[in-house]
């Protein structure tokens, strides 16, 4: 009986031999394939990990610096996160927050210049389209008009088509083109929610253009969401 099961049991040893000769490269390639892949997916999320703390360090001085007023700090921030951390969602905040600060303080090249960088970096296509259409605000405060133009979308996306019709509609209206500044204007009105308090800007536009929206027209706009939301 026991040299029956040392037979059958070096049988068995001998086809695991073969099996292991023949395939037992392969199997280790795998294997270590398989870890190698596994350490490098858990070693690019450490890294991005420590990239976003780094650039969420550089983002509260920044913000720090926004909320004090100084500009060349902000600058010198933003600089330093376009350099090491471009590809962080806080590199495209602070690039608006950057510009903010910086076209408050009449620095407007160096507003340009942070807006530019968002509008061709930001990952986020939100943040790119707000970047252009600040930037078309600096670029009119600089009468580049007609490169304030271009940087608006004919076509913008809902949320963004009331903020871009008024952007244009400010544009139109330093170059002297009332009229087509008050188109963009009335566009601008019907497309924004009668909830949203800069509304009442724009009516002040279109007023001081003699074209205030009427009276029953404006209760028409405030009841056409309500409309739309019970269909």
């Amino acid at each position: 009986m026991a040299t029956h099961l040392d037979l059958e049991e070096q049988e068995q040893l001998d086809q695991l031999k073969h099996f292991w000769k023949q395939y037992g490269n392969l199997i280790t390639w795998v294997l270590i394939l398989a870890l190698g892949g596994f350490a490098a997916f858990n070693g690019w999320h450490w890294y991005q990990r420590d990239r976003a703390g780094r650039a969420g360090v550089l983002f509260d001085e920044l913000d720090r610096a926004a909320q004090t007023g100084d500009a060349d700090r902000a600058t010198r921030v933003f600089s330093d996160m376009r350099e090491h951390y471009p590809s962080t969602a806080y590199a495209e905040q602070a690039g608006l927050l950057a510009a903010k600060v910086q076209f408050e303080k009449g620095k407007l090249d160096a507003a340009r210049e942070s807006l530019q960088w968002v509008a061709a970096n930001a990952v986020e296509p939100e943040y790119q389209l707000l970047a252009r259409v600040r930037l078309a605000g600096v670029l009119t405060d600089q009468k580049q008009y007609d490169e304030a133009l271009k940087q608006l979308p004919a076509d913008a996306p809902k949320p963004f088509e009331a903020l871009v019709a008024d952007r244009r509609g400010d544009i139109l209206l330093a170059q002297g083109k009332k009229d087509e500044a008050k188109a963009a204007y009335q566009q601008a009105y019907q497309a924004m929610g009668p909830e949203v308090e800069y509304r009442r800007l724009i009516e002040a536009k279109l007023t001081s253009l003699g074209a205030a929206p009427a009276p029953e027209a404006a209760a028409s706009a405030a009841s056409a969401p309500a409309a739309g939301a019970s269909q």
